[in-house]
């Protein structure tokens, strides 16, 4: 029986979080959980407790912390508008099945129901947004709330937790017992689903595998890499998964999103066996549901995945295995391909097609981000960790950067602005020794940009690359393409943002040119602390394929054919 002893509630919480293995906490303080400040005090040799200035920020790095290692990111917050400000982090944990928890400070109890100074009922306000969403009452079922928690954000398909705590709860004495530390629980896959999975694959013609999702880690990639090449099998990836596969590996054939290859589209498009390894399949990875049919896909599904609520949401899969992924890329890597592949050198022509992709013709303007990003596949270690937010800046990066190894890449799958700059922070702190580069839009970076004092009050060193064409880039493409030359809402008259950088004690520098981004960079790698290079880019480079004037012609010569 677990010993029981007599601890307030905030101190009953945080040692729970020592059981559970937590390390480190972001946050913006409040006083509905001073409580909890307390009883951090005491443990500081144990949990780091990263002070972030918005809590949009402190809710992105504890996301990023949950993909870097699979744990829960913890994020405390105070009630009310603190709360508000994490929503967009525990919204990109929900959509990227990412483990969180997110602790609120709480009103009392007495004056529940009154609309008490910041009062907010969690249960409604984060019912869509969470796997769990609770307060508790009594500090004696702390250790039962807190498990059930961390066992609920990994188990399964992961995802966010919210937990809220009354104010007088945490103050209040009581006598219980610790919980024993957390365990996952995650499906394996049967004999009898791997004896069909391998039956449908060596029977296929045209397969195509696709990999991403959540509950992966490094021995799992090394298992579904070590599959894939055994049965020479083209493997892609989900949107803003690229590192979930060694993209240098002959059976890579790239990612499966936004701005897919059109050769790629058609592979998959046209494969007779889909293996869906991971994804929940959704609209970045289906082109909007156009590359797979809905309800009954043409090409034969096989849909993994952890959460077996999923399986059959949206596709009718012929075989639906429910698994934790890194246990069906162990089973995987145990099956032996046939003597003769019968789709012979799919994966190498895959691969071919993934290459000439990376080819392109110099975008206008003096800075060409092609040569930018492949300046970085140059000099960056296999171990860098690239952050981005969302925007159409990210398209360079996706398309023309190499990820090689585990947790190199960190971008938020529900296309949240905003999160290159905390999850950058997160991972410095985490990984000094590692090199992290934020990458981010000039409009992405200014919704978290304050983070970046952050970085420099715990000596991180992330740097930060700001591509800086003073616009929403990404709307006013779409503007152009269905409302040519009319101009509304996406102009940004921004600041000099290298100034910006260097007003928190962060090295700051401007680049205008392509020559210059080298040395820049350097200068900037060396800068013994946090570092931010302002890219200015001409507005005509609007993407990678077309500049904005092209995209304003066609959308023009298509209105006037109508």
């Amino acid at each position: 029986m677990a010993e029981t002893r007599q601890r307030t509630g905030g101190e009953i919480l945080v040692d729970q979080l020592k059981i559970h293995g937590v390390d480190l906490a972001f946050g913006v303080p409040g006083e509905s959980y001073l409580a909890v400040l307390d009883a951090l005090y005491d443990a500081q040799d144990q949990i780091k407790f990263v002070i972030c200035r918005h809590e949009a920020g402190a809710a992105n790095m504890a996301e990023a912390y949950g993909k870097l290692t699979g744990r829960p990111g913890i994020c405390m917050v105070t009630r009310g508008p603190g709360a508000s400000h994490a929503a967009i982090g525990l919204h990109t944990a929900f959509q990227d099945s990412t483990p969180l928890i997110l602790f609120i400070g709480q009103v009392g109890r007495d004056m529940r129901e009154r609309e008490a100074f910041q009062e907010v009922d969690y249960r409604r306000m984060f019912g869509q947004m969470a796997k769990w969403v609770a307060e508790i009452d009594d500090a004696e079922r702390i250790p039962e709330f807190v498990n059930h928690a961390f066992a609920l954000a990994t188990s399964g398909r992961p995802g966010p937790v919210v937990l809220a705590l009354p104010e007088d709860m945490l103050t209040s004495l009581a006598a219980t017992g610790d919980a024993k530390p957390y365990k996952p629980v995650q499906a394996h896959p049967g004999p009898t689903d791997m004896a069909e999975f391998r039956e449908r694959l060596a029977n296929a013609k045209r397969p195509f595998m696709i990999v991403g999702g959540g509950t992966w880690n490094a021995a799992a990639k090394r298992d579904i890499e070590a599959f894939a090449t055994a049965w020479k099998l083209p493997t892609g990836v989900s949107f803003r998964c690229q590192d979930y596969v060694d993209n240098t590996l002959p059976i890579y054939a790239g990612d499966v999103g936004i701005g897919i290859n059109p050769k790629l589209a058609e592979r998959v498009r046209n494969a007779d066996l889909l293996i869906a390894c991971g994804p929940r399949l959704g609209e970045m990875t289906t082109s909007g549901y156009t590359l797979v049919e809905v309800p009954v896909p043409k090409q034969t599904l096989v849909h993994i995945h952890p959460g077996a609520e999923e399986l059959n949401r949206v596709y009718q899969p012929a075989l639906a295995i429910n698994s934790g992924l890194a246990n069906f890329a162990a089973a995987a890597a145990q099956l032996a391909p046939p003597a003769t592949i019968p789709w012979g050198d799919a994966a190498a022509e895959a691969h071919e097609d993934y290459l000439a992709n990376q080819k392109s013709a110099p975008p206008p303007g003096p800075l060409d981000m092609v040569a930018v990003v492949e300046h970085l596949r140059e000099v960056l270690p296999s171990d860098a960790i690239l952050t981005n937010g969302a925007g159409n800046y990210t398209v360079w990066f996706h398309r023309f950067y190499r990820f090689r190894d585990w947790r190199t890449q960190l971008g938020p799958t529900s296309g949240a602005m905003g999160y290159a700059v905390p999850s950058a922070v997160a991972a410095a702190i985490m990984y000094p020794d590692r090199t992290v580069v934020s990458l981010n839009g000039d409009g992405c970076f200014l919704m978290n940009g304050q983070e970046i004092a952050t970085a420099v009050q715990y000596g991180a060193k992330p740097i930060f690359l700001v591509i800086n064409n003073g616009m929403y880039g990404t709307i006013r493409m779409h503007q152009e393409r269905h409302y040519p030359a009319r101009i509304s809402g996406t102009e940004l008259h921004n600041p000099d943002f290298a100034a910006y950088a260097r007003a928190f004690g962060a090295y700051g520098e401007v680049v205008t040119k392509t020559e210059e981004f080298g040395p820049a960079f350097e200068r900037a790698r060396s800068a013994g602390t946090a570092a931010l290079l302002e890219l200015r880019l001409d507005p005509e480079a609007l993407t990678p394929r077309q500049s904005l004037s092209q995209i304003r012609a066609t959308a023009l010569a298509a209105k006037d054919k109508h």
